[in-house]
């Protein structure tokens, strides 16, 4: 399976523009998944909740959905993207997985990093794995990669890859991946964005260098700091159907949920 991301500097508020500066990049490549950052077309910091609704769009009446699944269906390929997403008075940072006949699947990122929840409603929809060719996908936003029952949750689900479209500012993530991967024995691919949304009210730097990692804990590719970059590579998904840390060690098969009641307590 070829997969991959494009990692690249949104320009704050010029969603057209953004549209257009990833279906140009995307065309060149010859993938099956390819992973967008966070929020990859509005840019992310933003004024107030106010300023996120004149930015968003609804997923049942989208020209950016539109113009990703009219690539989709050229290319042949599926994507998952960071978007803004509203409905009605509400609204999410979400990932989408879009294919050549459209929206496939939705996630609303459960875990508002900051600021975030001055100006997002926190995810309400169930996580859950979709077939993407002969993988199952899950999908995670940035700043859950701080909660490992998100990932293990999608691992029990059969995830064998999960899409982790990210505007990390933390210097911690992508050394985190190594652990997720190891624990849950599944590929992760973190696309992240670079560069910095400066605006009136202050500025936030992002920190590029996304990633894609391996069952085990393996980085099989470490992106720039501070530049574009499309990267595509085949990876084996079967891999992820492998638990045995050693002969006598299965991940998942091992694990002792009565025990762990205190994980679930609120």
């Amino acid at each position: 399976m070829r997969v991959g991301y494009f990692q690249f500097r949104p320009l704050f508020g010029k969603v057209s523009r953004n549209v257009l500066k990833v279906t140009n990049a995307l065309r060149a490549a010859e993938a099956d998944l390819i992973v967008l950052p966070e929020l990859p077309f509005t840019g992310y910091y933003f004024r107030d909740r106010a300023e996120v609704m004149t930015l968003a769009e609804d997923t049942n009446d989208s020209p950016t959905v539109a113009a990703l699944t009219a690539l989709c269906r050229e290319k042949r390929f599926h994507v998952v993207t960071g978007f803004t997403e509203k409905r009605g008075n509400k609204c999410w940072n979400s990932a989408l997985l879009i294919g050549r006949d459209g929206l496939i699947a939705t996630y609303r990122k459960l875990h508002l990093f900051n600021d975030e929840k001055k100006w997002f409603d926190p995810g309400d929809i169930p996580m859950r794995t979709v077939k993407v060719g002969g993988a199952h996908v899950g999908m995670l936003i940035c700043f859950d990669w701080v909660f490992p029952e998100t990932w293990r949750a999608l691992a029990l689900q059969g995830a064998e890859i999960i899409c982790h479209p990210s505007n990390l500012v933390l210097g911690y993530c992508q050394e985190a991946m190594r652990t997720r991967c190891i624990e849950n024995g599944i590929f992760a691919i973190t696309a992240n964005r670079y560069g910095a949304d400066t605006r009136p009210h202050g500025e936030i730097k992002f920190t590029g260098h996304s990633q894609i990692t391996a069952p085990m804990g393996k980085v099989l590719h470490s992106g720039p700091g501070q530049k574009d970059e499309l990267f595509v590579m085949d990876i084996a998904p079967a891999e992820a159907r492998k638990k045995d840390i050693t002969p006598g060690n299965d991940l998942l098969g091992d694990r002792r949920p009565e025990f762990y009641g205190e994980l679930i307590r609120t």
